[in-house]
């Protein structure tokens, strides 16, 4: 239900845009957020965005460097990536919370839907 894309390999300091298509049923009344998992790492949150995209949170390790946002019309939510460090090396997930659920959590026991991820790949 949760397809992610934009994925690749970038050098350090280069840009990536990830995007994370719903199908099958509407996201846009979902919390929803990115999360990763590096080699040998456990999934870890990255980033998180209201119903509306009013309110966004983010890891510290990616604060100033990574967007979130989303196009409910479109049921999209997208994450621009800039900056990057070979440490940002991860399968890239999309996920949304349950439809009632409100706060932006950093939990991935929180939430219930996942994406399958894509890879993003930084070399030094």
């Amino acid at each position: 239900q949760l397809v992610e894309s934009g994925g690749g390999l970038v050098q350090a300091g280069g840009s990536l845009r990830l995007s994370c298509a719903a199908s099958g049923r509407t996201f846009s009344s979902n919390v929803m957020a990115w999360f990763r998992q590096g080699p040998g790492k456990e999934r870890e949150f990255v980033a998180g965005i209201s119903k509306s995209g009013g309110t966004t949170y983010y890891a510290d390790s990616v604060k100033g460097r990574f967007t979130i946002s989303r196009d409910n019309a479109k049921n999209t939510v997208s994450l621009q990536m800039n900056s990057l460090k070979p440490e940002d090396t991860a399968v890239y997930h999309c996920a949304a919370r349950m439809l009632f659920r409100t706060v932006i959590a950093t939990q991935t026991s929180a939430y219930d839907y996942w994406g399958q991820g894509t890879q993003v790949t930084v070399s030094s």
